[in-house]
C-alpha cells in the first residue's frame, strides 16, 4: 500500500476553520463511548500463571509490567490492543495510548467508537494527541484533578470519509515507528558507550578477545595496566575558578557576554546556542573569566529531579565561535588541567564514567531544598588512572566517535518529531490530503 500527497481545492467553511468539502464535523459525544476502568480484586505485583498486565501509566510508558491480575476478575476491564487508552484523573489526565492490552487501570477510560459511527481507532487516537493540552489544562476536581466530561464530549472532530482516515493514521504510524526505532538505537549506542567505558578504563584500546594478553596490576580503584598510573584527581586539576553570574541591565564598567549555565550543557549539545544568555559581567574580569578551548565546566547546583550535580561540560571551538565572548556563571566550576598528565578531552571522558557510576552523587549535599556539589571534596578524595597521553587520546577518540552517533541520532529524532507534528496538524485539518496507492 502506497501513498499519494495532494491538496485539495475544494473546502468549506466550519467552526474549526477551512476543511475538505467531503469532511464532516462532530461532537465527540456523537461518535464515542467511555469505559471508566476499576480496581481489580486480584491486583498482585507478582505475575501468576494465567494473569495479564493491569494497565498502570508506568506500563504504557516503559512497555515493562509491574502489576497483574486474572482476567476471570469480574471488576477487571479489559482491554484490546486496537482500543484507544485515555489517562481520565491525575496529573497526567488527557495523556492518549494506543496498542496496549491487559486490564484498565482505575485512573482511566477506553474509548469506545459508536456502532454507527464512521470512525477508525488509530484516526481517533492521533486526533486526541492533538488535544493533550486542552483537557490536561481544563481538568476539573478539587483533590485529584480528572478530565472534565462535558469538555471531552463537546469537543469537535473532523471526520474525513473512512478510508482517507486510515491513510492519515497509517501515515503517521509509519513516523512515530520511525521515531521509536530512532529511540532504540540512542538507547542502544548509550548501553554500549557504558560498556566501552568500563572496558577502555581497565583494559585500555585493547580488543575484547584479547584482554587476557594485557598485564594488570591491582590498585585503590580496582585493576588497570601495569604501565598506567592512579592519582587524585586534585593532581592533574592545575586550575579551579569560580565563575560570575554578573548583571541583566547595562552598568559603567560592565561588558556583555554569553554566560553558561549548568542548564545550558544540553543546549549547547544540540546546538542550541540562542538559548545561553547574555549578562553584563565587570569588564575588569572578562578577561579572567572568558573561556577557551578545551577549558571544563562542572555543574555545582540545580539540575533535574532524577539528575545529579556534578555534570561535566567541554568547551570546543565552535561554542567559542558562536558565543564569542562567553563566560560562566557563579553555579558553575571552571577547571583547566595539566596537559604534561592529561589530555583535556581523556579527563572530560573519565569525569563523565564517574557520573555515570555515581560517584558525583555521593559528593552532594542539600542546603533549603537545594543540591550542591562538593568539588573541592570530591577532587581531594576521588582517582584517575592515567595511561600514557598517547594511550588517552585514543581512548577519547572513540569515546567521542561514539558520542558523535549518539548526537546524529538525537537530531534525527527530532527532526521526526517536527515531521511528525507537521503531519499531525496539517493532515487533521485536511491542509495536506492523502489518496490511497496501489
Amino acid at each position: 500500500m502506497g501513498f499519494e500527497f495532494f491538496e485539495e481545492r475544494e473546502f468549506k467553511e466550519t467552526e474549526l476553520g477551512p476543511l475538505p468539502v467531503d469532511w464532516q464535523v462532530v461532537r465527540l459525544g456523537e461518535v464515542v463511548d467511555t469505559i471508566k476502568g476499576k480496581k481489580p480484586k486480584t491486583l498482585t505485583e507478582v505475575y501468576s500463571s494465567g494473569y495479564i498486565p493491569y494497565l498502570t501509566t508506568l506500563y504504557l510508558r516503559a512497555k515493562v509490567p509491574d502489576k497483574f491480575c486474572n482476567p476471570e476478575d469480574e471488576s477487571a476491564v479489559l482491554v484490546d490492543s486496537y482500543e484507544v487508552i485515555l489517562i481520565w484523573d491525575g496529573s497526567n489526565a488527557g495523556e492518549v495510548f494506543i496498542g496496549m492490552s491487559g486490564v484498565l487501570a482505575s485512573t482511566m477510560v477506553k474509548i469506545i467508537p459508536k456502532e454507527e459511527a464512521e470512525i477508525e481507532n488509530k484516526f481517533l487516537y492521533y486526533y486526541l494527541k492533538t488535544k493533550f493540552d486542552l483537557l490536561n489544562v481544563q481538568t476539573v476536581g478539587s483533590t485529584i484533578p480528572h478530565v472534565s466530561k462535558n469538555l471531552f464530549y463537546n469537543l469537535p472532530i473532523p471526520l474525513p470519509p473512512l478510508e482517507e482516515q486510515k491513510a492519515i493514521a497509517e501515515v503517521l504510524r509509519r513516523v512515530q515507528v520511525a521515531i521509536e526505532k530512532t529511540e532504540e538505537v540512542i538507547r542502544a549506542t548509550k548501553g554500549l558507550k557504558k560498556s566501552m567505558m568500563k572496558h577502555l578504563f581497565t583494559y585500555g584500546n585493547v580488543p575484547i578477545d584479547k584482554v587476557d594478553r594485557v598485564k594488570l596490576k591491582e590498585t585503590e580503584i580496582g585493576l588497570i595496566p601495569e604501565h598506567w598510573q592512579v592519582v587524585r584527581l586534585r593532581e592533574v586539576v592545575e586550575e579551579a575558578t569560580n565563575g560570575d553570574w554578573g548583571n541583566d541591565k547595562f552598568t559603567d564598567g560592565f561588558s556583555q557576554c554569553h554566560v553558561i549555565r549548568g542548564t545550558d550543557f544540553t543546549k549547547m549539545d544540540r546546538g542550541l546556542y540562542n538559548e545561553v544568555p547574555k549578562r553584563y559581567i565587570k569588564t575588569s574580569k572578562l578577561s579572567s573569566l572568558a573561556l577557551k578551548p578545551n577549558d571544563l565546566l562542572i555543574e555545582l547546583s540545580g539540575g533535574g529531579p532524577d539528575q545529579p550535580t556534578g555534570r561535566i561540560f567541554i568547551v570546543r571551538d565552535h561554542i567559542i565561535e558562536r558565543l564569542n565572548p562567553v563566560c560562566f556563571s557563579n553555579f558553575v566550576k571552571r577547571i583547566r588541567v595539566n596537559m604534561e598528565l592529561t589530555h583535556p578531552e581523556f579527563f572530560y571522558r573519565y569525569w563523565q564514567y564517574l557520573y555515570i557510576q555515581g560517584r558525583t552523587r555521593l559528593y552532594e549535599r542539600r542546603t533549603t531544598g537545594i543540591r550542591n556539589f562538593k568539588f573541592i571534596d570530591f577532587i581531594n578524595s576521588e582517582n584517575i588512572s592515567l595511561p600514557p597521553l598517547k594511550e588517552q587520546k585514543e581512548i577519547a577518540r572513540i569515546l567521542q566517535a561514539v558520542d558523535e552517533k549518539i548526537q546524529k541520532e538525537q537530531e534525527r529524532k527530532k527532526a521526526l518529531e517536527n515531521l511528525f507534528k507537521s503531519l499531525l496538524h496539517n493532515l487533521m485539518s485536511g491542509k495536506i490530503r492523502i489518496k490511497m496507492g496501489e
